[in-house]
């Protein structure tokens, strides 16, 4: 293997990756209350009008609009009360010319009446009859029916992300059972290295680490909406990696090695990734910091990750990477992290040629939204708590200079 490796820009070597995974989670049917966040499988038409029947909008008196027409406080039109339309019930009462039914917010409009005059705008007169005291035009504050979604319309389509107010038009339609969604994508996490141990281990020997990173990427994972599923860790072993990886390839939707993607006599991660099958290694090196030595495979059309072992970095580049990958799998382009600009406290230095991402600190002066960099080794898991995101510096600039705007990508 050479000493070096040609590194790609993370928007190029993302866009090469992702162009060859080809495969999909599969679908499954849930109950909508339980759909939240998850991503629609199939377009969703509307099986019925809505409203199904014309609704009033207020408070008021169910009428034929022309028997209003010209009325004012100084000569308001007298109407008989002839009934009231009940909630949910249907408006069984008839609405002749120069008559009135009362009727609430979200009842039934009876058959011959076409507006709704609001109760403000009238006043009792004598023992059933009113007087109204201003004229409505036909059809106000009626709502028709089909005006808010008409049968056979198309209201979600096939990808899209379920919003709080999204499982309220499902209900609203009937459809609470049987919602064709995405299965979260399973992600299987294996981290590699003669010098882990578990996490929960108390007494450490000297020269072993707890393995973190299966948790971080695990949450991360989670997050994005996906399944993880942590797979343990493996040895510096190729054939004990390439056992793991291949026992799990197959109900796997994505595969994640962490450590072991350096370029140095112990990389394993590449070689035994490219004997899972083609077309294998597709990029080795990002032009990033952290996360240079990052490995983005496709393997029968799923992704597979190798992240470098640093915690900063594994947790940098999986948001680069393996957040979009799921996204991808799920048949979705919505992206999760979401971003702002915020302000410069200080300068922050790079070099020309590669993104740097720095935690930041965010906080609020003026009005403004400021962020405070956080400077540290990709081997220092305590520089990211604390923080809000992680400032981009693009790849083309030597810094940014402080109170310039920059990029921030939110950690949740």
């Amino acid at each position: 293997m050479p000493e070096f490796f040609e590194v790609l820009p993370p928007d190029d070597a993302r866009s090469l990756w992702l162009a060859q995974v080809t495969h999909r989670a599969p679908l499954e049917s849930i109950s909508t209350l339980n759909a939240l966040g998850r991503v629609l499988g199939q377009t969703i038409t509307s099986p019925e009008a809505l409203p199904a029947f014309k609704r009033s909008t207020v408070d008021g008196y169910a009428v034929r609009a022309a028997d209003t027409f010209g009325a004012s406080d100084s000569l308001p039109a007298y109407l008989r009360l002839v009934g009231e339309v009940p909630m949910g019930q249907a408006a069984i009462v008839d609405v002749q010319t120069g008559e009135a039914v009362l009727i609430h917010t979200g009842g039934m409009i009876p058959p011959d009446a076409d507006a709704v005059v609001m109760v403000e705008h009238t006043q009792p007169f004598s023992a059933g009859e009113i007087e109204i005291l201003k004229p409505v035009a036909p059809g106000e504050n009626v709502l028709q029916v089909g005006e808010d979604v008409a049968p056979g319309a198309k209201i979600l389509p096939a990808g899209h992300r379920l919003q709080p107010h999204d499982i309220g038009a499902l209900l609203a339609l009937g459809l609470a059972e049987q919602i064709p969604v995405v299965s979260k994508p399973r992600v299987g996490l294996f981290s590699t290295g003669d010098e882990l141990v578990e996490p929960g281990t108390k007494i450490l020997n000297p020269g072993q680490i707890r393995d973190i990173n299966s948790g971080t990427i695990s949450a991360l994972c989670a997050q994005a909406g996906g399944e993880p599923e942590i797979l343990g860790i493996v040895r510096d072993d190729p054939d004990e990696l390439y056992r793991g990886l291949s026992t799990a390839f197959p109900d796997a939707d994505m595969l994640v090695v962490t450590a072991g993607s350096s370029v140095s006599v112990r990389d394993m991660t590449a070689e035994t990734i490219n004997r899972l099958g083609a077309p294998g290694v597709l990029v080795h090196g990002v032009a990033a910091r952290p996360g240079k030595p990052t490995i983005l495979a496709v393997i029968d059309g799923k992704p597979v990750i190798g992240l470098p072992g640093n915690p900063v970095s594994a947790l940098v580049m999986f948001i680069l990477f393996g957040i979009p990958a799921i996204v991808h799998l799920m048949g979705t382009s919505v992206p999760l992290q979401m971003r702002t600009q915020a302000r410069l406290v200080m300068n922050v230095p790079s070099a020309a040629g590669r993104e740097d991402y720095v935690p930041v600190r965010l906080f609020d002066r003026d009005g403004e939204t400021w962020a405070e960099p956080v400077f540290g080794k990709s081997n220092l898991i305590f520089t990211l708590v604390g923080t809000d995101g992680l400032l981009k510096v693009p790849l083309n600039v030597t810094g940014l200079r402080e109170g310039a705007w920059g990029e921030v990508i939110l950690y949740g």
